[in-house]
């Protein structure tokens, strides 16, 4: 029991979830200790069971049905359990005598009993628990070889039907769903070591198939059934290893079960990960195939993918290019990945020419991708070409008028000593976008956030005031030029605040009382401080039934 305390609770959980836990003390029930384990069951907003390990190799752990726990975090209940059983701490050494005690009797009592009455046991236990049945129904179906019955179980175990209501299995089935699955991951396993490899690839590929159908219809929001594709993926991986089936067949099944829809990348399977299996012979066909399918479909996701695998596998980046050239991106987005393969390759002049080829396809320059033309202007900064530089980011700027392509332009042009006449230019454009109304994607206009990012606050309060700003800059302007244009900016606080006082919630209040504060420095700037008296005192009077601003404004000193 030494990794129970109280400090190995609180790191597992976290503070938060830590103090949680301690409110639940009441609410656990049913404690059962057992040799290295204890469980019960906490009342919450349900009834969870908690289950805790103190003598694992990774010390103390547990795990919590509730949803908390069932994304695999350490959670109030659990912290509540190990706060129980640390409150007696003296009795859980005689309990975890006691489990050991009594199981070694029971194995005792066991082994004692005739084997009439153990079975008779047994199918008492298999008509109660549908589990138990499933588990020993594939295991006798196995020794005796049934395929058939083998089928129908595994079947039975993918099937969503006990779980779904109105055909969905909802979050809280998901898990119970997919521990059934994986039942079906370890029948085809056990094939497998029983000899009956062939079996369990035929199987493995209908699972997948089934699986890949059932995930449609499973709120999967915490990855279950991922889980278990990844498993029927590593099960027919072993299942090959162990049969070696013919090379053409299985590269034939690889590269179907990669091109096709079903799977939707469920059990992530890879086909290099059978290099092993298929040999030379069986990896050329695999590559003649996916060539083939790439050829009849040259822009289809899944035999680009599969082609681009194949090929980074084989070192052959001229095969790579080859893919991405067949389905540029109108953006250059493909452009970009083309030049980034040669760079690797260290082909980095084909690269540049890659890059500029992708601004020149561009169809609309206001849409190139930006990554593409950061990537061409560091190159060209690399090779001491910072007019190209220049040049590729007053462009950009021209297609795409916004803050960001403003500062870049401005850091090109001060590399090359030329920032005042790009600054007029830019801003002439900025200008002539305000006059037609055209705003930044923040709201307001993209020439008042360029001449607050330059620091040319009466500039800036010059374009806000002719052609208007959002209050998120409003509020910007406010807050540079408070002590030096404290009427201007009092104005604007207190057209802002108007609304909010109008409103409620803790949110409104800190925003509130933020704009209070600034009211209250803009009075002293003015030296009329007591008209910001005047001004607090009715609002306080207005709105004192509203305790949260009032506490808040207290804590301000308001």
């Amino acid at each position: 029991m030494g990794s129970l305390t109280e400090a190995g609770l609180k790191k597992l959980a976290g503070e938060r979830s830590f103090e949680r836990g301690r409110g639940y003390l009441d609410a656990v029930s049913g404690v059962e200790v057992g040799d290295g384990w204890v469980s019960a069951s906490v009342h919450g907003t349900e009834r969870y069971e908690a289950h805790l390990t103190f003598d694992g190799p990774g010390g103390l752990g547990g795990e919590c049905d509730c949803p908390y726990g069932l994304e695999g975090n350490f959670c109030k209940h659990l912290v509540a359990l190990g706060l129980t059983v640390l409150a007696d701490p003296k009795s859980l050494p005689r309990q975890r005598k006691a489990a050991r005690d009594r199981a070694q009797s029971l194995d005792t009592w066991l082994a004692a009993q005739p084997k009439a009455e153990l079975l008779a046991l047994l199918r008492e236990q298999i008509g109660e628990d549908r589990q138990l049945r499933r588990r020993l129904e594939l295991r006798a179906a196995s020794t005796r070889g049934d395929l058939v019955t083998i089928r129908a179980r595994i079947r039975e175990l993918l099937d969503i039907g006990p779980f779904a209501q109105y055909g969905y299995v909802e979050y809280a089935d998901a898990r119970a769903y997919a521990v059934q699955a994986e039942q079906a991951v370890s029948a085809i396993g056990a094939l497998t070591g029983s000899g009956r490899a062939n079996d369990a690839i035929a199987l493995a590929g209908e699972a997948m198939e089934q699986l890949a159908q059932a995930v449609e219809c499973v709120d999967d929001s915490d990855g279950w059934l991922g889980e278990v594709g990844a498993g029927l993926a590593d099960a027919h991986l072993d299942a090959c290893r162990a049969a070696r089936p013919a090379p053409g067949e299985l590269a034939r099944w690889l590269v179907g079960h990669a091109l096709g829809d079903v799977d939707d990348g469920l059990t992530d399977l890879d086909p290099l990960d059978y290099e092993d299996v298929l040999g030379v012979e069986g990896m050329a066909i695999l590559r003649k195939l996916a060539v083939e399918a790439w050829r009849a479909n040259r822009r289809g996701w899944a035999e680009k993918y599969l082609m681009e695998r194949l090929a980074k596998a084989g070192g052959d980046v001229d095969t790579v290019i080859a893919v991405h050239a067949a389905d540029l991106s109108p953006d250059g987005h493909t452009h970009l990945a083309i030049a980034r393969e040669l760079d690797g390759a260290q082909r980095p002049d084909e690269a540049l020419r890659w890059a500029e080829r992708g601004i020149r396809d561009a169809r609309d320059p206001a849409l190139v991708d930006t990554a593409l033309v950061d990537y061409l202007c560091d190159r060209y900064a690399q090779a001491d070409r910072l007019a190209d530089a220049l040049a590729a980011r007053r462009d950009h700027f021209g297609a795409r008028r916004a803050l960001p392509t403003y500062r870049q332009l401005r850091a090109a042009a001060r590399a090359t000593d030329c920032w005042s006449a790009e600054r007029e230019a830019a801003l002439a454009l900025l200008r002539a976008d305000a006059g037609r109304h055209k705003k930044s994607r923040f709201g307001g206009p993209v020439l008042v956030d360029a001449l607050l990012d330059d620091e040319d606050i009466d500039a800036a309060w010059q374009a806000a005031t002719e052609a208007g700003a959002d209050d998120r800059q409003w509020l910007t302007l406010a807050d540079q030029s408070r002590a030096t244009r404290p009427g201007d900016a009092l104005g604007v606080y207190l057209r802002l605040a108007d609304p909010l006082t109008k409103q409620t919630g803790n949110r409104i209040y800190e925003q509130l009382v933020s704009l209070l504060l600034s009211i209250q420095d803009c009075h002293r700037h003015l030296g009329t401080s007591d008209e910001f008296t005047e001004y607090v005192t009715a609002l306080r009077t207005a709105h004192k039934r509203r305790r949260n601003l009032m506490s808040l404004m207290d804590r301000h000193n308001l």
